[in-house]
């Protein structure tokens, strides 16, 4: 009980921090701000307001020594850089569309848990395979921001790390996510990928990568 309480709170701060802006006609979002925190709070119970928090980027106690390790794909992977963002876009729900909307397109690129995996090590090395196209290099990860520079021979992947229930997510800017998948799966042109630069227009302050566990 004492957690659900807590997890309230929590989800009562979001909601709060996302201000009562004015609209063009100058009335308040109060209702638009009052369904986001509804959505929250209904969902408490079940974990929802755990999922929201996960759904921002920097809310994560995520440190070094949380990547170590080998990390296989499970789905595809978003999140929003703050609060204000993922309110703006509606919440969880908005996150769990996203990541809906990505997955045929990652199906068709050939992500999956068996070809998709990174493995981070103490050292600073690291190996990964996206689609079953293997690479490897160093690493570097900035707790503040949780940006992770991973640098190979042919390219550097400037990426965001988080912490997810069941493992870690990276994710992207949508044009660095363009521009690995295209590289990893040979694709030359944007037919299969139309949709991740879409939503990058769609939704303000999107990351969008994979979720690993």
């Amino acid at each position: 009980m004492k957690k659900n309480v807590i997890l309230v709170a929590v989800a009562a701060m979001m909601a709060t921090s996302c201000g009562m802006g004015t609209t063009s006609t100058g009335t308040t979002g109060a209702a638009t701000t009052g369904s986001i925190l509804g959505d929250v709070l209904s969902g408490v119970i079940g974990g929802g307001a755990v999922d929201a928090i996960a759904s921002v980027i920097g809310l994560d106690k995520l440190t070094k020594e949380s990547l170590h390790g080998t990390w296989h794909y499970s789905n595809p992977g978003c999140a929003f850089m703050s609060e204000q963002l993922l309110a703006k876009a509606g919440g969880e729900v908005a996150a769990a569309q996203i990541k809906e909307k990505m997955k045929p397109t990652f199906d068709r690129v050939g992500v999956n848990s068996s070809n998709t995996f990174v493995q981070f090590n103490a050292d600073n090395t690291f190996s990964a395979s996206i689609a079953g196209k293997q690479f490897s290099g160093t690493y570097t990860f900035d707790v503040a921001t949780r940006k992770v520079t991973m640098q190979t021979l042919l390219l550097n992947i400037n990426c965001y790390a988080k912490k997810n229930v069941s493992g870690i997510a990276l994710l992207f800017e949508a044009s660095k996510l363009l521009t690995v998948l295209q590289t990893m799966s040979a694709l030359s042109g944007n037919a299969t990928l139309t949709t991740i630069g879409d939503l990058s227009k769609n939704y303000d302050g999107v990351r969008l990568g994979f979720d690993f566990k």
